[in-house]
């Protein structure tokens, strides 16, 4: 029984290390550049979207793994079980497996901007990658004054939908700029959340996060706000006519997002029980962007 308890807890530290639901933080800006582009084009380019997809994917591993890296560095996982160095003890082995990963995303990027013989999308992901570096890596550490959801917000928002929308269509348009700063902000979100229930380790460890800022009462107000905003936004960009009404199917996502704002408005100074609603932001991300990317396709129809 006690054997079956700790093969138990030591699974979910696994996939909490491996964090599974965060990969799609990669799906979904992916997704929405292509959407849009199908509005625009009535055209998808399968083979292109499939091999970007896989290498977003591959990229979110290795921006994972290097950040346990790179926390280990400064000692701000110490009391983070759930740290893959942590639960390996060898740091060298997953900074190792972190390159592996970005190499093989890289890669995948090469191979579409070799078949279009274009390289604005490798510019633009090589670009994404390096402010993804900034975020923890040394000299940087952007992330330690506070700055890790504009890091977020930029790459994730839209430099990544507008890497998307042009291997789609090789091209410009205004219109993925509106899709980019919904899901930018989404993203941000999940990061601003993992910030309250580490108060502590980010003091002692001289990392600035908006949550040692502003406290976690005010960041709770914040975070109220800006998931409000969200659908404000889309709200406003459906009477502008910049998004077709079929993105209204977004509101379906409201209930995440009141369960994430209540959530943190209850627990945001209990450690033990906050730590879980990044996962809430999760559902938030995808869901939203899964019904925006949606509108967007019945949209065009």
């Amino acid at each position: 029984m006690t054997t079956s308890l700790v093969q138990e807890s030591n699974k979910k530290l696994w996939l909490a290390a491996i964090k599974p639901p965060m990969y799609t933080v990669a799906v979904i800006p992916i997704w929405l550049g292509t959407a849009v582009a199908w509005a625009e084009t009535s055209t998808i380019k399968l083979g292109i979207f499939s091999t970007f997809l896989i290498s977003a994917i591959l990229i979110i591993a290795w921006l994972n793994l290097s950040n346990d890296v790179f926390d280990s560095d400064t000692g701000i996982d110490k009391n983070k079980a759930e740290s893959l160095v942590n639960l390996t003890g060898n740091r060298n082995l997953i900074f190792w497996l972190s390159n592996l990963f970005l190499a093989g995303g890289i890669l995948g990027i090469f191979a579409i901007a070799f078949w279009q013989q274009d390289w604005t999308v490798i510019q633009l992901v090589l670009l994404c990658c390096a402010l993804g570096y900034s975020y923890q890596g040394p000299p940087f550490r952007f992330g330690y004054q506070g700055l890790g959801e504009i890091i977020c917000f930029v790459t994730f928002g839209p430099m990544a939908v507008a890497a998307s929308y042009y291997s789609q269509t090789q091209s410009w348009s205004l219109n993925y700029l509106a899709t980019s700063v919904i899901v930018g902000i989404t993203t941000s979100l999940i990061l601003f959340c993992s910030h309250f229930h580490q108060v502590e380790d980010d003091i002692a460890a001289g990392k600035k996060s908006p949550i040692v800022r502003l406290g976690t009462k005010l960041g709770a107000d914040v975070l109220t706000w800006v998931s409000v905003g969200i659908y404000v936004l889309i709200g406003l960009f459906v009477l502008l006519g910049i998004f077709p009404m079929g993105t209204l199917l977004t509101f379906l996502s409201l209930p995440y997002a009141i369960a994430l704002v209540r959530y943190v408005r209850q627990y945001h100074d209990r450690p033990d029980k906050v730590r879980t609603c990044k996962f809430i932001a999760v559902k938030l991300h995808f869901l939203s962007g899964l019904l925006l990317g949606l509108g967007l396709v019945f949209g065009s129809w």
